[in-house]
């Protein structure tokens, strides 16, 4: 086995790391820096750029410039969170034949899959060229809360990009990992994780080496892309007030009051009034209009307090679901770059009694856990460290009036495999639809559809005396698997939960394909360049946790 790197794949920006020596350690990308954006460019020209190089596009090109693309993973085109995205971002979203939400870029539909390889890629690359060899295996993160088809589409970002992913791991759970490892001391520490896109609120108990997720909760559709955006809206406010001028559908304008209000935002981290200039913002019969504002702290906090609000709910539930409360916590551990703001420290600290520890990067913790991840994988950590995750949502199938049974709860220690025994409706019934849901509403059209199957081949029989055992297993990686088993007449039927949405093998394969082929395309054109001067099975693994 070579080495077996772990990957932050953040909405903002994404990391890399690696176990060196029993510690983990970031791999700086080739332009040395620690982190990389999560952005990707596609020229007119065809050429595609990466993380600072693409960012630099977005004002410039910013309709073939795509950004926070983990916020589309997984995600159908009719989606709530699809439908905000397309409002805020400058590139186009369409739809799939199965109704994915696709990225328009240089007027080809392309999956957020496709995108997410292309930053994993590039991750691969900066790792292969610090360590000088090469790397196929990886431990790539998640947020707690992404569900089944969420976390597919990830792992297949990861194999069009040739990595195979050893394990996929919850974020906060990652975070934990890290601070653990370095503390060597026993607690139960809560993390708060408020990253570019996603929050997540995780509790666990650290003791000995083993690390024991007791309770995860959050909501993926909120983080510092949304606080970003609070800014833009009141900028644009404020320039229309002044000039009578909307510029919520001028795309170039748009992207330009973005970046300026990020780095407004950044630096009321530290200060306490940020000076917002954009000179030539529009221009009209009149001539040019500029924006020249001042934001203040205290005036982002009003913008932005809801936002922060919205996170408490989440922990007070999951405290109660692990039957903890606020003093029962030792350690509060800060994870992605919006917890760098104030308030949100002032709040925590606030909630728990105690303030939360600043002596760790937010934004490279969550990829040196999944390096202290791959080192257990690899044997390289020591042999009493043992990672105990949880199921963030409840698992279960859809029965009569539309009802929603679970079969297994949130907050379930994984892996885990569960059965529970059902019966048909109708007399001489021959075969039973499976429906299986996840989410926590008892009505089943509320919750995600993750796969349909049947189980063919009943006895016949008077309803209610047939007995239908359905099983659900999920493995370390939160993916899973469910079979039906009809005991009188020993019919069996199995899935792998492959939802209706996502990207077929084919098509992975298609596009694997596609890119070896260009690659071979590039390599062929530099040799033909230097001659001329002279005269370039998938198997998860399911870790064992002794």
């Amino acid at each position: 086995m070579g080495v077996v790197i772990g990957i932050d794949l953040g909405t903002t920006n994404s990391c890399v790391a690696y176990l060196e020596a029993g510690k983990p350690k970031v791999i700086p990308n080739l332009e040395g820096q620690r982190t990389t954006p999560s952005v990707v460019s596609l020229t007119s020209s065809g050429e595609t750029l990466i993380g600072s190089l693409a960012l630099r596009q977005a004002v410039t090109n910013p309709e073939n410039t795509v950004l926070a693309i983990k916020r589309l993973i997984g995600k159908k085109y009719d989606s709530k969170e699809a439908k905000e995205t397309e409002k805020k971002m400058p590139y186009k979203l369409a739809g799939a034949d199965n109704g994915d939400v696709m990225v328009v870029v240089n007027s080809e539909m392309i999956s957020p899959q496709e995108v997410s390889s292309l930053i994993l890629g590039y991750l691969k690359e900066c790792a292969e060229s610090y360590l000088e060899q090469d790397v196929e295996e990886a431990v790539i993160t998640v947020p707690a809360n992404f569900n089944d088809h969420e976390r597919k589409a990830t792992k297949d970002a990861a194999k069009i990009c040739g990595l195979k992913v050893l394990r996929v791991i919850n974020e906060p759970t990652s975070a934990c990992l890290a601070y653990g490892l370095e503390a060597k001391k026993n607690a139960i520490a809560a993390v708060y994780d408020l990253g570019g896109g996603t929050f997540d609120i995780t509790l666990m108990e650290i003791s000995d080496g083993v690390f024991h997720v007791l309770a995860t909760n959050g909501n993926s559709y909120l983080g510092g892309e949304d606080f970003d955006n609070r800014i833009v809206d009141w900028i644009m406010e404020e320039f229309k007030k002044e000039n009578n001028v909307d510029l919520s559908k001028n795309k170039l304008a748009r992207q330009r009051i973005k970046e300026a209000a990020e780095r407004a935002k950044q630096a009321l981290s530290f200060s306490m009034e940020s000076k917002i200039h954009l000179p030539f913002i529009f221009s009209d019969k009149s001539g040019p209009m500029h924006i020249q504002l001042s934001l203040t702290r205290a005036k982002l906090e009003d913008l932005t307090s809801d936002l922060i609000s919205a996170t408490f709910p989440f922990i007070e539930q999951t405290l109660k679901d692990s039957k903890l409360t606020p003093r029962d916590i030792d350690q509060v551990i800060l994870v992605g770059g919006q917890t760098r703001m104030p308030k949100i420290k002032e709040m925590i600290a606030n909630f728990f009694g105690k303030k939360p520890i600043e002596d760790i990067n937010p934004e490279e913790i969550v990829a040196l856990g999944a390096a202290v991840q791959s080192g257990i994988i690899e044997g390289k950590t020591d042999e009493s460290t043992l990672l105990l995750d949880v199921t963030p949502l409840s698992l279960g199938i859809e029965t009569e009036n539309d009802t929603f049974v679970k079969i297994i709860e949130r907050n379930t220690t994984i892996p885990t495999r569960r059965s529970r025994v059902f019966t048909t409706v109708k007399h001489n019934q021959k075969r039973v639809r499976v429906h299986v849901l996840q989410g926590e509403s008892s009505k089943a059209s509320d919750n995600i559809s993750l796969a349909e199957f049947n189980l063919v081949g009943i006895y016949a029989a008077p309803a209610g005396v047939p007995q239908i055992s359905v099983t659900f297993e999920i493995d370390a990686d939160g993916i899973v698997k469910v079979s039906a088993k009809d005991e009188d007449s020993g019919r069996i039927q199995k899935i792998e939960v492959k939802p209706s949405s996502g990207l077929s093998s084919e098509q992975i394969e298609k596009i694997i394909q596609k890119t070896q082929e260009e690659g071979g395309e590039e390599e062929e054109e530099g040799i033909e360049q230097a001659e001329e001067k002279e005269e370039v099975e998938e198997t998860e693994e399911e870790e064992k946790e002794e």
